[in-house]
């Protein structure tokens, strides 16, 4: 019997039948500033969380957000840096997505990449259609990490995507990390594990998965 050939843009899905486990592509986008942010830091983090549990990744932090023209819905033409991010956001199985919360909203240079989304409305999977979304919010205080959690889960929604459950809200007023890069409070890497878990899960079709909740991180 013939297979069914993959949709544009799409990668192949093995079949049962393959040795070698299906491993789910991954896509990080998140930062704030230029250099290196702690919402870059974060989402690179959950990365490789999911790389751990056999996950292929790959990561849209600051300087290539920050290489990403603003978004024209009228342009004829994309840039290198656009399509390289469309094409990853047509082949991925999962999300990550971080912001820094700015005056309770979120950053435009995340926003900017998550505009250029637009290009993908006639295909025949949107956006982030049907696809769980790992969610990493950033800020100086923890008001700002709700409100701004809140928002993300809303345009993961008009986007098609599936807010995992568990969030990472972070409150970067005492610093996040310590000096080897990791997060100073370990509860942190629990729910890391967590969203990671809850993406492959979702990404592989599996039901299940942990319940246990790391609170002083999770939104």
């Amino acid at each position: 019997m013939e297979m069914p050939m993959p949709a544009p843009g799409q990668e192949p899905h093995p079949t049962p039948s393959d040795a070698t486990p299906r491993r789910p592509f991954i896509v990080g986008i998140g930062a704030g500033g230029r250099s290196v942010s702690s919402t870059e830091r974060a989402v690179s983090l959950t990365l490789k969380a999911v790389e751990a549990m056999g996950a292929r990744t790959e990561m849209f932090g600051g300087e290539r957000l920050w290489g990403l023209p603003l978004y024209d819905p009228t342009g004829d033409a994309r840039t290198p840096q656009e399509e390289a991010l469309l094409d990853a956001v047509r082949r991925a199985d999962g999300f990550i997505i971080g912001t820094p919360a700015y005056h309770g909203g979120v950053a435009g240079i995340v926003k900017n990449a998550l505009d250029l989304l637009e290009d993908t409305a006639r295909d025949t999977r949107p956006y982030l259609d049907g696809r769980p979304v790992g969610l990493v919010v950033t800020a100086y205080g923890w008001q700002a990490t709700g409100v701004t959690l809140t928002s993300m889960r809303s345009i993961t929604h008009a986007l098609r995507g599936w807010p995992t459950p568990v969030a990472l809200t972070l409150n970067a007023t005492g610093g996040l990390f310590d000096e080897a890069g990791a997060f100073k409070d370990a509860r942190c890497d629990d729910t890391v594990r967590l969203i990671a878990g809850q993406i492959m899960s979702f990404a592989l079709g599996r039901s299940g998965g942990q319940t246990a909740a790391a609170q002083a991180c999770v939104g």
